[in-house]
């Protein structure tokens, strides 16, 4: 069974950062990961990389048989015939097969937009017609990642949903503590490509959603026969949860689009939403995200290979990777902590990247390691730099 689980040998998981540069996307080869926009986190995120449990997800359920599993690895895909992640710098793509059914998950940032698109293709191989159940799941935050991890819980009385019949949208937004607060909203989305017919259910209430004592592994709403519970408003836990149900012919395939839109008001987010609906909008926004990703490498001086080399040291940012640590020993004899960083002028808020140089044939390495600093920044990834002489 080709697999990506989440390393046990101290490797972070791999990982690909998409943006627009206002909205970021960060996921790796099983599914998991982060979306921000601007200096604020949409979704929920921990680096947690041996339970490596939060992002965005899609869950799948087949009607006839009850069998439940994901769209990537995580977080309830245990047995899968085949499974491919293809990490590239402008789109990500996961596809797996299970006994005759293909599912391929493509996921991009628009280029001119702050949309994240995520595209289920389901392909039957079979001889019979397949009767499919998608629902997304995300646990929303819309506020700085700092405050909502230092208190979850107070972070989240702050967050209000609101279905809009017409149209089928889930919106959401963070209610401001004061005047000059910036507004944020959020709509989400399903469309399936070229018959978008019948109905959507949702979700927006997390216990709802999961049940009592129980995870996304297992989640009441996921058990055969269960519906959504239709909940919107002032929830305790938010989240943004869609579902569709789709019939794939023997030998068909069908395409449904997941959409997330930000914007600074209500009417804004509404307006965003419906340029999504028009023919031809997820190949514009997957060529579109491409070509951006091309441009910015232009523009930045690098290439392929250079891109897939930053990428690789960013998932040692994101997730504690031991082999680019120093020995243990040498971190058991740090102390002072954040003030001694203060002291030198560096905050410590952000994934710090040391180097250390003796000659001057270390500059080529220098040079590197500043663009790769310009690279992350180019996707929203503050990241400070210390060189050591």
């Amino acid at each position: 069974m080709p697999s990506c689980p989440p390393s046990t040998t101290g490797a972070s998981p791999q990982v690909q950062l998409l943006s627009n540069g206002r909205y970021t996307v960060m996921l790796n080869a099983a599914g998991s990961g982060y979306s921000n926009w601007r200096d604020l986190a949409v979704t929920r995120w921990r680096e947690d990389p041996v339970g490596d449990g939060w992002g965005s997800y899609l869950l799948l359920r087949d009607e006839e048989s009850g069998d439940v599993w994901s769209a990537g690895l995580q977080p309830c895909t245990d047995v899968t015939d085949a499974y491919t992640a293809t990490l590239a710098d402008g789109c990500v793509s996961i596809a797996q097969r299970r006994g005759t059914l293909t599912t391929t998950l493509d996921v991009a940032v628009a280029s001119d937009r702050d949309v994240e698109l995520r595209r289920v293709t389901l392909t039957n191989h079979g001889e019979g017609p397949r009767e499919i159940t998608l629902t997304s799941y995300a646990e929303l935050v819309l506020g700085p990642a700092a405050a909502d991890a230092a208190h979850p819980a107070f972070s989240k009385m702050f967050v209000q949903t609101e279905w809009v019949e017409q149209g089928s949208i889930l919106l959401a937004t963070r209610r401001r503590r004061t005047p000059d607060e910036a507004e944020v909203w959020a709509a989400h989305v399903a469309v399936i490509e070229a018959h978008d017919e019948g109905t959507c259910e949702f979700e927006t209430d997390r216990m709802r959603f999961l049940g009592r004592g129980l995870t996304l592994r297992h989640a009441q709403a996921m058990q055969d026969g269960t519906a959504l519970s239709n909940t919107s408003g002032c929830v305790l836990d938010p989240v943004f949860c869609l579902r569709r149900r789709v019939r794939v012919a023997p030998g068909a395939s069908v395409r449904m689009a997941f959409w997330t839109a930000l914007a600074d008001s209500r009417a804004a987010v509404l307006a965003l939403v419906q340029t999504l609906r028009a023919d031809g909008a997820c190949a514009q926004v997957l060529a579109g995200s491409m070509a951006h990703a091309m441009a910015e490498q232009t523009r930045l001086g690098i290439d392929a290979v250079q891109a897939e080399r930053f990428g690789h040291l960013a998932s040692a940012l994101l997730y504690a990777d031991s082999r680019l640590r120093a020995p243990a020993e040498v971190l058991e004899r740090g102390s002072g902590g954040a003030p001694v960083l203060w002291s030198y002028g560096i905050s410590g808020d952000r994934p710090l990247v040391l180097l250390r140089i003796a000659s001057e044939s270390d500059l080529t390495r220098v040079h590197e390691v500043l663009l790769a600093q310009r690279y992350w920044q180019s996707k929203r990834l503050g990241v400070d730099v210390v060189l050591l002489n």
